[in-house]
């Protein structure tokens, strides 16, 4: 048996509680690590709410969490590491818990925390991978919202490490933060379009809303092009003509690997994120760490926006 976070029933933080469940066995292709790190993300605070319920049902009693860094314990058929490797990924089953199932799994660098390497997995596919459906090119500038959120944060680092001009709507207390990852920021709040008007050199060729704060319409308008816009955030995109970019369902959910949408096709960007961050060229911010006994205390901060930057679970 493996201790874990479970949940039975959808509900409040309260729903999340401590409890012993059978040690997962490593399928093809999968690894079973002794989780060291496991992030905790806005989604899995929807799916265990219940607001997610009809995209990605889950049956209980459900370990909830997406990504984890560890030392694997044993490895399936092709799984791509060995007994001993630290490695991250993406979880089959979940993440909150003492042993953790991960699908093709990536190698972590020994200079990348367990902390940043958990973190990276989700936010650094969903970055590069809106950046891949805008097809934005060096000498262009995009708009990024929600820039102080981990998203946002990696979009303009890497748009920047492009040759992009990036300016971000953040709030005030992200701004000097932005700012110092190599974009032009603004602050949020009415009279933004013109403020992005001032700050960009040129016209807005692409935008990026990681914020889900309404602001399509006027994105669009930026822009001059519904296509040249996409959400992760906001479900009201359809109205705007505007992608909303979902990824897949969480691993273990439906059977996909939780790799964020990326399919079978493209390269996976995280170990190249991986070794950026461990350069030190890519920053995450860790806000703060929590026993794993202390999950629901972790939804409650994050529910409550209080973090400004990652938040993650130890076991």
């Amino acid at each position: 048996m493996s201790r874990a976070i479970t949940f039975s029933e959808y509900g409040a933080p309260e729903v999340l509680r401590p409890a012993e469940v059978p040690l997962p066995e490593p399928g093809p292709g999968q690894v079973r690590i002794r989780v060291r790190a496991a992030s905790v993300n806005p989604l899995d605070l929807k799916i265990r709410s219940g607001a997610m319920a009809g995209a990605f049902p889950v049956r209980f009693p459900m370990v909830p969490g997406l990504d984890a860094a560890g030392v694997v314990d044993a490895a399936g058929e092709n799984a791509g590491a060995a007994v001993g490797d630290a490695v991250l990924g993406a979880t089959v089953g979940g993440s909150y818990a003492a042993y953790a199932l991960v699908q093709e799994p990536v190698a972590k660098p020994a200079a990348l925390s367990w902390e940043v390497a958990a973190s990276l997995v989700t936010v650094g596919r969903t970055a590069a991978r809106v950046l891949g459906e805008l097809g934005v090119r060096a000498g262009t500038t995009l708009l990024v919202h929600g820039a102080g959120g981990s998203v946002g944060i990696l979009a303009v680092q890497l748009a920047a490490a492009r040759g992009l001009t990036v300016v971000a709507t953040a709030g005030e207390h992200d701004v000097e933060r932005v700012t110092a990852l190599g974009a032009t920021a603004v602050r949020y709040g009415d009279g933004w379009p013109q403020r992005v008007r001032d700050a960009a050199p040129r016209k807005v060729d692409y935008v990026l809303d990681a914020s889900g704060a309404g602001v399509l319409a006027d994105s669009v308008a930026l822009t001059g092009d519904s296509a040249r816009v996409v959400t992760i955030a906001d479900m009201s995109a359809a109205e705007h003509g505007v992608r909303f970019s979902a990824g897949t369902a969480p691993a273990g959910q439906d059977g996909q690997s939780g790799r964020g949408g990326r399919g079978g096709r493209a390269e996976d960007p995280l170990p190249e994120l991986a070794r950026t961050a461990a350069a030190g060229t890519l920053t995450l911010p860790v806000w703060r760490t929590y026993p794993l006994d202390e999950a629901a205390a972790a939804h409650t901060d994050l529910e409550a926006h209080r973090n400004h930057g990652k938040t993650v679970l130890l076991p």
